[in-house]
């Protein structure tokens, strides 16, 4: 399996499939998830003519199960190395939930030349904890309980996310699909434990709104708008007044984890704003024209 060996010893596990001369579209998963999470999305656009590469975060998946180094910081270091040893150019990168924050971070520090564009889904930025400065957001004691969670029995901790709030699984008439259920499970269950635990603070505490004020390259936001996780209203509206170059994309009535449960209207739209085409819409999307430069 491929991995690369960072400068402090972990070994990141990663995908990269498709042509070396095709545009790469990297892409980053969610917590507490693997690039498989991906799956959809990598065959969907290794199916139009990219290069799709998707690599499992530190304490993730298949990747070294560390002890340190489990901060966005570290996260967004380890993503300049694969970059580097891939020698990505003109890259697209598509980060989910966590990965949403990760990919935000190392945009803002990426090398000149190697980023493109930037789609966000679900994404934690600017901030998920609620504080003096950002009352919408969620209590440290939601948190908390994340921690214990998954310190007593993250067994059942990740057999209780997908089948409820993740997808949507919990709301009347919804139609649960067991294998995406499973799959949830079977990725959660494959990293560490300790990185895991960490990842929390990383995702929940981490203030992203220096980075999005950085970011000069066009993003693209999805955000489904019975997101059961990272709410809406606290989340890419925010970062959408942050950002120099932004299109937000609301979806009424989409969950979380919406580029698994409706890939074929995400997939369509990410390809529409990759090739630079108008975003389509319908009585059931709304989209928000870019900010001007």
């Amino acid at each position: 399996m491929p991995f690369i060996t960072t400068r402090d010893g972990t070994q990141i596990f990663y995908k990269d499939w498709g042509s070396r001369d095709a545009q790469p579209i990297v892409f980053h998963h969610g917590w507490p998830l693997s690039a498989d999470d991906w799956d959809n999305q990598l065959m969907f656009f290794l199916g139009h003519g990219y290069r799709v590469v998707a690599h499992d975060r530190r304490g993730h998946g298949r990747s070294s199960q560390t002890d340190g180094g489990n901060d966005m910081d570290t996260y967004a270091e380890d993503v300049i190395e694969l970059v580097r040893a891939l020698d990505l150019r003109g890259a697209v990168h598509v980060g989910h939930s966590t990965g949403g924050g990760e990919a935000t971070h190392y945009v803002a520090r990426a090398d000149p030349g190697r980023v493109a564009k930037l789609v966000l889904i679900g994404a934690v930025p600017p901030l998920m904890l609620k504080t003096d400065a950002n009352p919408g957001g969620l209590p440290l004691e939601a948190f908390d309980g994340y921690r214990h969670a998954v310190a007593a029995n993250r067994a059942q901790l990740y057999l209780d996310i997908p089948t409820g709030p993740f997808y949507g699984y919990n709301r009347p008439g919804a139609q649960p699909s067991e294998g995406i259920i499973r799959n949830w499970y079977r990725q959660g269950m494959m990293g560490g434990i300790k990185a895991q635990y960490d990842c929390i603070k990383a995702f929940s505490e981490t203030d992203f709104t220096e980075d999005l004020q950085k970011i000069d390259v066009p993003v693209l936001q999805i955000h489904g708008e019975d997101d059961q996780v990272v709410p809406y209203e606290d989340s890419a509206p925010l970062a959408h007044k942050l950002l120099r170059y932004s299109t937000l994309k609301n979806y009424p009535g989409l969950p979380h984890g919406c580029m698994t449960t409706h890939p074929e209207i995400i997939n369509n739209d990410i390809l529409s704003f990759i090739r630079g085409e108008e975003l389509p819409t319908d009585d059931h999307k709304i989209i928000v024209e870019p900010i001007p430069a």
